[in-house]
């Protein structure tokens, strides 16, 4: 699990940042990757790196402002000729469908797989066997979500080598154990997966934000998250003109990753009004409040390990 930023800037390109992308690799996990916003120019920034837009699964909209959407389109109609053929499915707020709907229509585009758009209200928005994403309601001049990432907990790793010692050789039995089946052997005896598995995996929680102010909302979604990434448009100091806004400083976000809990805080949605030598200086900013700080850049990996 990693996570890739393809644009950090806030409001519109600059030289260094491009705007708002994240891409989420769960290439060990489910050989895909997710998409949150999709901001002017990503399909090109992606162009940059070894991501293959055929393995996006998922694309989650913050919100609808265009450094969050304008590339949007251009990413679902390149998909095509890129192999794509999988489906994907876009989260967003109310009123991405339309603007999917009408970009799409109105320039002829032809996608040959097959499209879902999901207009979400918060809450649990997805689950299945490995994840679930929980959105909610942060604080913005239009609707705009921040998302919650959970990994369930992973089955621990098969002691095969105990297994053997028992007298089960690898096959079927290995894998319904594997499976957290019990299986009773020719001889009588059961097999108990307790006995042949190590220690169970705790999943690991990823937390992105849509733009916002020091809100409630951003505490909860970041509870204990191993990873809280935040926007920090602006330095400390500076938090009427964030509040004017509806941003958040270095402090606010710093704020929210101590009062959560959270392991990591990676700030981003960085204003262009702080060029390459100020950006330590935002980093110091927030890691008077929460040590464990660093900055997004564009092209810039973060690996969250198991634990």
């Amino acid at each position: 699990m990693d996570i890739y930023f393809l644009g950090t800037g806030a409001g519109m390109p600059a030289k260094l940042r491009n705007v708002t992308s994240i891409a989420l690799k769960l290439l060990e996990e489910r050989s895909a990757i997710w998409l949150f916003d999709a901001g002017e120019a990503t399909q090109h920034q992606i162009l940059h790196t070894s991501l293959k837009p055929r393995r996006i699964e998922k694309i989650f909209i913050t919100h609808l402002h265009g450094d969050h959407i304008y590339g949007l389109p251009g990413l679902l109609s390149s998909r095509s000729f890129q192999g794509g053929e999988s489906e994907v499915t876009v989260y967003g707020p109310k009123g991405i469908k339309q603007y999917l709907e009408i970009s799409l229509s109105v320039s002829q585009t032809y996608l040959k797989y097959p499209l879902r758009i999901v207009e979400i209200e918060g809450g649990i928005i997805f689950e299945d066997e490995q994840f679930t994403v929980e959105a909610r309601l942060l604080e913005h001049g239009i609707p705009s979500y921040g998302y919650r990432i959970v990994e369930k907990d992973r089955a621990g790793t098969l002691l095969a080598d105990k297994l053997i010692e028992a007298g089960v050789q690898p096959g079927p039995i290995f894998r319904k154990i594997k499976n957290g089946e019990s299986v009773t052997l020719e001889d009588g005896r059961t097999i108990v997966p307790t006995d042949f598995l190590g220690p169970e995996q705790k999943g690991r929680v990823v937390t992105i934000l849509g733009d916002t102010r020091y809100c409630q909302n951003a505490i909860s979604l970041a509870a204990d998250a191993d990873l809280l990434v935040h926007e920090a448009t602006f330095s400390k100091g500076e938090e009427k003109l964030a509040f004017d806004y509806f941003h958040s400083t270095t402090h606010q976000a710093a704020s929210v990753a101590k009062q959560a809990g959270s392991k990591q805080l990676c700030i981003t949605h960085i204003s262009s009004r702080y060029d390459r030598n100020a950006w330590r200086e935002l980093v110091s900013e927030a890691q008077e409040i929460f040590v464990n700080t660093d900055i997004a850049e564009d092209f810039k990996e973060i690996t969250i390990p198991l634990k």
